[in-house]
């Protein structure tokens, strides 16, 4: 019997964690001598106030979709995939390549072949991993992590000695071609008569990102794969004795993993730079974990906890802007999240367990 109901589980602890992180983040503000009220009043006028805001809320949390799906994917079959940010990278890579040398005849066609292409080159670099721990022991972890630096220096590599245009300096791509711009919400909303900012970078990936959600959500609850992965994550013995693989489902869930996180690129190479820039992932990989720990590994929940981010994105670039509340704060406000939803999750699991327990007993 389950210690209590699979609401609190899901809705409850996160917002008890939330309201604790708050909590903790309005002090620090109080301690460098500004006023939390209207720092949270700042942030939600500049992140949710206008279509503007929402245009950058909405374009973050579509990254953060994307690799937060990555990680819980990995998470359900029991492994921690700590290399969103390089297979994003990857995945740019692989947008850059498709976008600059295939003469796309329209955005929707490219959109397709860039999707491809991006989650092919997020898996190929998940894959590397994913066999050194499935056929050599070596632990996930440790090896997603320095494909991240490796990611690095072969993109560097790629942007100043390959893809860079002749004379140019900066390390970057030429801009793609105008038929493989992705239409943003305002030029999509305005067919409907709804007025959106056309500054905000909100794009067509948006749509792509919830539709990977509903496509995670059926692949780990609804299909026979997704089961054989929630097994081997739950009992490695257990799916043993029912004839699973533990190569093959690590194998398959990394590739899955990478794929999501290569498919970032879309929303920030071709969505929004509409080119291939040096430091395109923003440090998204990185975020995604949060945003996965924060929605409880379901699709749903990242998507929540990816708005939730992408509303610490755009509202701390408010506050960096609009008072001496420094742009790093947001950074601690995202740590404290963190450690809330995931290092300390039992600090407020177990006192609601107890809680539920005490209620049930009472009621029987």
């Amino acid at each position: 019997m389950d210690k209590m109901p699979r609401w609190a589980d899901v809705v409850l602890i996160p917002l008890i964690s939330l309201l604790l992180a708050a909590f903790l983040s309005a002090l620090v503000i109080l301690a460098i001598g500004e006023n939390p009220v209207e720092a949270l009043k700042l942030m939600v006028q500049g992140s949710l106030g206008s279509t503007y805001g929402w245009g950058y809320t909405l374009y973050y949390a579509t990254s953060f979709m994307f690799t937060g799906l990555a990680v819980s994917v990995a998470y359900h079959a029991r492994m921690f995939n700590i290399g969103g940010e390089g297979q994003a990278m990857l995945g740019g890579l692989g947008v850059a390549l498709i976008c600059l040398y295939v003469p796309w005849p329209h955005w929707s066609l490219a959109l397709l072949g860039a999707t491809a292409m991006a989650a092919l080159f997020g898996a190929a670099w998940a894959a590397i991993p994913a066999y050194l721990q499935a056929a050599r022991g070596s632990h996930i972890v440790i090896t997603t992590i320095m494909f991240n630096f490796i990611a690095s220096a072969l993109l560097n590599y790629m942007l100043v000695n390959v893809l860079r245009p002749q004379g140019a300096m900066e390390p970057a791509t030429a801009r793609f071609a105008e038929t493989m711009h992705l239409p943003t919400l305002h030029e999509l909303l305005l067919p409907f008569g709804i007025e959106f900012s056309k500054a905000a970078p909100a794009n067509v990936s948006l749509l792509v990102a919830i539709v990977a959600c509903v496509l995670v959500w059926l692949l780990i609850w609804r299909t026979r794969l997704g089961y054989e992965i929630r097994s081997y994550g739950k009992s490695e013995p257990g799916a043993l004795y029912a004839g699973i693989s533990p190569f093959r489902i690590t194998m398959i869930a990394m590739l899955i993993s990478g794929g999501l996180a290569g498919c970032m690129a879309i929303n920030n190479v071709m969505g929004e730079a509409e080119r291939l820039v040096l430091n395109a992932t923003e440090g998204a990989g990185f975020i995604g974990i949060a945003v996965a720990l924060m929605g409880r590994n379901h699709p749903f929940g990242v998507f929540l906890a990816a708005i939730l981010f992408g509303f610490l994105y755009q509202g701390g670039a408010e506050l960096a802007l609009w008072t001496s509340i420094p742009r790093e704060l947001i950074t601690v406000i995202q740590a404290l999240v963190i450690l809330f939803t995931g290092a300390l999750d039992n600090m407020v699991r177990m006192p609601l367990e107890r809680l539920f327990l005490a209620m049930r007993r009472r009621r029987a």
